[in-house]
């Protein structure tokens, strides 16, 4: 079945960048037992040949030529066809008793190879996978170390034949430390080595490999493939990710300034004597805090929903304080209500958040793509930039060039008192002048949108934005999607988007964005 990524088990020679040298050379006729396995071989498991293969061999010998590189010693080193070889060495080895004739090898010498274990290497891992797959943990060692030793064509070449990032090569390494299961599965169920460099980042997180693979499923079923869903599926993950990392941290810093922490909540049964210290005095009637209360036996904490230690006493009773004097509220069903909904908020929160990620990522490959902009996107930047809205106006008195330069790849000055003007660093022909205006008009919407919590002129109160959208910034998210979809769905809005622009999906027919 075609799809839209190369799974790990689908290398293809038609994206592979080998080099011409064999296909415009003949190969010579070598004995077998001269030919030794090349230690950039990327096969590492599962190296002998089957007996379909030796009896293959000994049938009609070895049909097409194994590629070697010329040792010191006057011996071969083989890269490709290693198992072919050791078919040949075995088939030679009983043809006396079994009654055949002892038979050659064809190989193709690759004396330009000497001294460039990287790219050998590389043609290897894609050899094997062209022969009889590999086990995953020899295609990602394979491609990571041939990486790290190519030089920066190469490596260029190589990660686009591989279906890489740029820098993924880097993250090959962690993705070797999943276990064989999570391999095989994720291998099984398509992922490509983009993909399973990218499991691996997020395999802490409950459940990570199981959405990641519904993602791609959904990506697989929807009309242009694309990767718009294991994006934002990915950018959640990362977002619960640095949740959890934030709340490890904190529960470090406690531990590390020797205070407990208590249970968010106490089995059935049991009784919480816990009190938070803004509900307790001192014997006198005097407020407690962390600092005069710091040395009490009972002194602990609990983390709020941010991860901040709120202040406790383990037993008031016990260790002298008094309860402040007020009625204890009795917990009702509006209480419920509203503890669901701050759960509610941090969850679109952090979903708000994490949606950035994958939108930027978008906007920086239209503006740096060969492609010409499409029509879409420079006539709402001209519109912006012609109605001047109230957003634009306040991220231009900013003077904020950092998402402008880092859409268009410009590199600032690290120091912030060095000034320079993103003109002068930015190139700009008549080609790219869509280009560079879309990519300063989203700069400023992203600007606008960066903080999920903003204001509602119309209500005159504070509002989040994933339940009350400007005009504007629905009909940035509007733009997006119908860009996203038009390039086969290598974008697609998250589910907290989809969520905000609901209440707009009427006025997308008018396309006018309110000044």
């Amino acid at each position: 079945m075609a799809t839209a990524t190369r799974p790990v088990t689908d290398l293809t020679a038609g994206t592979a960048p080998v080099g011409t040298d064999e296909e415009n050379s003949t190969a010579i006729l070598l004995d077998p037992e001269s030919i030794v396995r090349d230690d950039c071989n990327a096969r590492e498991h599962d190296t002998e040949p089957d007996a379909d293969l030796i009896n293959s061999v000994k049938a009609v010998g070895v049909q097409d030529p194994v590629s070697v590189r010329p040792l010191p010693d006057g011996t071969y080193a083989a890269f490709k066809g290693w198992r072919r070889t050791q078919a040949a060495q075995i088939a030679n080895a009983t043809a006396g008793a079994e009654g055949h004739e002892r038979r050659q090898i064809k190989a193709f010498v690759r004396t330009d190879l000497v001294g460039r274990d990287a790219w050998t290497r590389f043609l290897s891992l894609i050899e094997n996978h062209q022969r009889q797959g590999m086990s995953p943990k020899d295609t990602l060692k394979a491609a990571e170390l041939s990486l790290i030793g190519m030089d920066e064509v190469e490596q260029k070449a190589a990660a686009r034949a591989l279906g890489l990032k740029r820098g993924t090569g880097k993250r090959l390494g962690r993705a070797q430390q999943l276990d064989d299961a999570t391999l095989r599965r994720a291998s099984a169920g398509g992922m490509d080595l983009e993909q399973i460099a990218q499991l691996a980042e997020v395999e802490d997180v409950p459940g990570a490999q199981d959405r990641l693979l519904r993602a791609r499923a959904r990506d697989e079923a929807e009309d242009g493939g694309g990767r718009g869903r294991w994006d934002q599926e990915l950018a959640l993950l990362k977002a619960e990710q640095a949740d959890r990392t934030a709340r490890k941290e904190a529960i470090a810093a406690l531990e590390k300034a020797e205070v407990p922490l208590l249970p968010a909540r106490v089995a059935y049964g049991e009784k919480d004597t816990a009190q938070p210290l803004t509900d307790l005095t001192t014997t006198l009637g005097n407020p407690l805090t962390e600092d005069n209360h710091k040395d009490c036996p009972g002194h602990s904490a609990r983390l709020d929903e941010e991860h901040q230690p709120v202040w406790f006493c383990a037993d008031p009773g016990t260790h002298g304080h008094k309860t402040r004097p007020r009625p204890k509220p009795q917990k009702t069903a509006e209480d419920e209500n509203r503890a669901a909904e701050r759960a509610r908020v941090t969850a679109c929160n952090r979903a708000w958040k994490a949606a950035s990620g994958p939108r930027q990522e978008f906007v920086t490959r239209l503006v740096r793509g060969s492609k010409a902009l499409p029509e879409e996107a420079w006539r709402f930047a001209v519109e912006t930039l012609l109605d001047l809205p109230r957003f634009y106006g306040k991220w231009a008195q900013r003077q904020e060039a950092e998402d402008v330069a880092r859409f268009l790849g410009a590199k600032l000055p690290e120091s912030q008192f060095e000034r320079v003007r993103l003109s002068e660093l930015v190139t700009v022909t008549k080609a790219r002048t869509a280009h560079v205006l879309f990519a300063h008009v989203a700069a400023a919407v992203e600007r606008d949108m960066r903080d999920p919590k903003g204001w509602n002129d119309a209500r005159m109160d504070v509002c989040f934005l994933w339940e009350s959208l400007t005009p504007q910034q629905a009909a940035y998210l509007m733009l997006l999607e119908q860009l996203g979809q038009d390039d086969k769905g290598s974008y697609r809005l998250s589910e907290v988007e989809e969520q905000a622009l609901a209440p707009h999906r009427g006025d997308a027919a008018s396309g006018e964005s309110a000044a």
